[in-house]
């Protein structure tokens, strides 16, 4: 069992756990209750009424954040010639063709967010599945980051592309800010997360699609958002901040 702290406890306290808020309540109290010595990331829960063990369930894609996701995003481009040079100018953070892979086999460097590859190069990059399988870092073309247009993704995936997909049981966690965003902004990310999970819909879903949704702060409680208003227009969620 989770051992939670006391501060923890007694944020919980300070509101109803079992109750459905609007977006912008739940913003209202996820910022209430942050109270570390640094930003603390937002993070936005999604329990999807899906069957991940079946291929055609599986929800996958990627998104951009309209106010960002406050933080630094680490990128590799897996990369060789003009295009290794347009990733370089665009910030990747690493660059490199075999030598890349052979870094990342060899010496087991992990250090980035997101891993972008040229088709050119995914037969190599596709030796590394057994590590960057299982971390999320796989390249694939479903979610932009096999491409040739390397440049262009690395300055996305830069300003605040993000990528998600379903765990094993349904659910999709992504960062929708930090707690230093206005509210109007995180309120405007998490428009756009739900809005763009129900547009992936799978056609083979039945039943209720969003199950349950949910707000936190890194260190904080997690506050359970009503799923009927989560895809609340901009309007309603403009006039709720």
């Amino acid at each position: 069992m989770t051992q939670h702290g006391k501060r923890y406890r007694e944020f919980s306290g300070r509101f109803d756990r079992e109750a459905l808020y609007g977006v912008g309540d739940a913003i209202d109290l996820v910022k209430s209750m942050a109270s570390a010595k640094f930003d603390e990331t937002v993070e936005l829960a999604v329990r999807l009424g899906v069957d991940p063990r079946k291929a055609d369930q599986i929800v996958r894609g990627t998104l951009t954040l309209p106010s960002g996701t406050g933080r630094s995003v680490r990128v590799a481009a897996f990369a060789a010639g003009e295009q290794a040079a347009e990733a370089r100018a665009a910030g990747a953070d690493v660059v490199g063709a075999d030598d890349l892979v052979a870094r990342v086999r060899d010496e087991g460097f992990l250090d980035f967010d997101v891993a972008i590859a040229t088709p050119d190069i995914m037969g190599q990059v596709g030796t590394l599945g057994r590590i960057l399988g299982p971390r999320g870092l796989m390249p694939n073309p479903k979610t932009g980051t096999v491409t040739n247009d390397v440049g262009r993704a690395v300055t996305e995936f830069k300003g605040g592309r993000v990528e998600y997909r379903t765990d094993k049981v349904g659910n999709i966690h992504l960062p929708v800010g930090k707690v230093s965003f206005a509210k109007e902004q995180l309120a405007a990310n998490v428009h756009t997360v739900v809005e763009e999970l129900v547009r992936a819909k799978p056609a083979a879903a039945k039943g209720r699609y969003l199950k349950a949704v949910t707000l936190s702060s890194t260190m904080g409680p997690g506050v359970r958002v009503d799923p009927a208003r989560a895809r609340e227009t901009e309007e309603e969620l403009a006039a709720a901040v």
